[in-house]
């Protein structure tokens, strides 16, 4: 079916074919039409069970930040079968992002553009609706970040404030330091930067106890991304979340090319599986990782996994792929790792980190 409506709804800008989407999701959500929609018991197996920092989670696929940075699509994306869902990114004050158009398609290289610039409606509207969500059997992260217009000497009060309000209604917060559409985001990739922010943020954290994990942008030098494991592991902090999307524009063959923004889909792929095992590598395992890049298929989210991943995230797959995408991949992870002996996915976690094909210059 969705093969059929992708036509028409890829004549409209892709923001607004995505809030168009969202629109739909939100209506079949809230009517008892919904049992329609529920791929939740698909997306259930034992060979599928997963955790993360002392979570359970039915399946290890969720939903990456960007899709829903409102807060308000919980309960209709978990019935798509996901395991989890992460809102945002969410700043402490509301604001509207960049101009538009800020969103394109790439459908030769299966990939978009953005430049939405943390278009959200603030904390505290986000942590309402999060206070009455109903999550179906879903954990759900949110996603934080600072205001543009808050200096980077100042970001870690931005962070500290979107923390405390929003982490006692999520099961874990990610904190985006990685974004490429936020002037100056990613400099708090230095050592002193990120000491600064997180140090308030799991201070905070001994009343709010919940997983801390850090997301890392692809385009850092490695030396930048061990600088922000040896900090994050000093000071406790729980996982990382490999990786945002990147400027970087290799071997695309696609319009708008040349658009300024973050490249995400089937062209991080493999750039993103070797980041994953750079850091299952630096953490010794120890850590949690959640592999976010590349995703449309199980293939793609097996190799994650075994690059060293403990849960997986998708979004621009499900752009292309449709919402039936959840199903199909976690139905191939049950067979991908019955096919290789494991009697669960997660028993494939980082068998393949230490192998030549995941060295990165």
């Amino acid at each position: 079916m969705y093969q059929l409506i992708r036509p028409l709804l890829f004549r409209l800008d892709a923001e607004r074919a995505h809030e168009l989407t969202a629109r739909l999701l939100r209506l079949v959500g809230a009517t008892p039409a919904a049992r329609l929609l529920d791929r939740r018991a698909a997306c259930t197996h034992p060979a599928l069970s997963s955790t993360l920092a002392g979570l359970s989670l039915r399946n290890p696929l969720g939903l990456a930040a960007g899709f829903d940075k409102h807060g308000d699509m919980v309960r209709p994306l978990a019935m798509l079968g996901f395991g989890h869902i992460e809102v945002g990114t969410v700043t402490p004050r509301a604001q509207p992002g960049n101009p538009q158009p800020r969103m394109f398609r790439l459908p030769a290289d299966r990939a978009l553009i953005n430049r939405m610039g943390f278009n959200n409606p603030g904390m505290l509207t986000v942590a309402q609706r999060l206070r009455r969500v109903r999550r179906a059997g879903c954990v759900v992260g949110i996603n934080i970040g600072k205001n543009r217009t808050t200096p980077n000497e100042h970001a870690a009060d931005d962070y500290l404030a979107a923390f405390v309000a929003l982490a006692p209604y999520a099961d874990y917060v990610a904190v985006n330091i990685s974004s490429p559409n936020t002037p100056g985001l990613r400099a708090l990739h230095q050592p002193d930067a990120i000491r600064a922010l997180l140090t308030p943020l799991v201070a905070a954290n001994v009343t709010l106890q919940r997983p801390i994990l850090v997301k890392l942008s692809p385009d850092e030098p490695l030396a930048a991304i061990a600088d922000v494991v040896q900090v994050g592991r000093s000071l406790g902090i729980s996982g990382f979340i490999v990786a945002n999307t990147t400027v970087d524009r290799s071997g695309l063959s696609s319009a708008h090319t040349g658009e300024v923004g973050g490249l995400s889909g089937r062209p991080l792929e493999v750039r993103t599986r070797a980041l994953i095992a750079t850091v299952a590598r630096l953490t010794d395992g120890a850590l949690p990782v959640i592999g976010v890049g590349g995703i449309d298929s199980a293939a793609a989210a097996y190799a994650h996994i075994r690059a060293g991943a403990q849960l997986v995230q998708l979004y621009t797959g499900l752009v292309y792929q449709g919402p039936w995408l959840p199903v199909a991949i976690c139905g191939g992870l049950v067979a991908l790792a019955a096919r290789d002996g494991f009697a669960s996915v997660t028993a494939a976690i980082g068998v393949d980190r230490d192998k030549d094909l995941f060295t990165q210059a």
